[in-house]
């Protein structure tokens, strides 16, 4: 069995990898995305736009993985989990865009304008992607 604490830190240490999901048809796939990793809930969150494939397909099939690489490549860890979606920004105000915020914060810091931040997450009908992480399998870091 894989070290799983070696995997699990991969996923800290980066914040770019290749979310893969399910297409109708039954093949795979993949968006490179950026995301966060909260080591203390074992959970992955994405922001989105509906209008996306992988949103898409999400909804139809929650099923999903994500590949992280080391900067060198010989380290990888894939996370699989069953996946969640946030509603729709709807309100600059609402729970979504308040998750948005928080998300934003845990990968970049501070945003320069939150009021513009928000009214953009609204106008481009973003959401969150949170994927618990329900097994991990890879070449982990040493």
């Amino acid at each position: 069995m894989a070290d799983d604490h070696g995997l699990r830190r991969l996923l800290t240490e980066r914040g770019l990898g290749a979310l893969v999901t399910i297409k109708r048809d039954g093949r795979p796939q993949l968006s490179n995305i950026l995301f966060h990793y909260d080591p203390d809930r074992d959970l992955v969150r994405i922001s989105v736009t509906d209008d996306r494939a992988k949103t898409r397909n999400l909804r139809r099939d929650p099923r999903a993985s994500l590949h992280v690489s080391s900067e060198d490549g010989w380290s990888w860890t894939v996370a699989e989990g069953t996946a969640e979606l946030t509603d729709v920004a709807a309100d600059a105000h609402d729970a979504t865009v308040e998750e948005l915020v928080d998300l934003y914060r845990s990968l970049r810091g501070e945003h320069p304008d939150w009021n513009e931040y928000r009214r953009v997450m609204v106008e481009e009908r973003r959401l969150v992607i949170r994927l618990p992480v329900e097994h991990v399998y890879g070449q982990p870091l040493r």
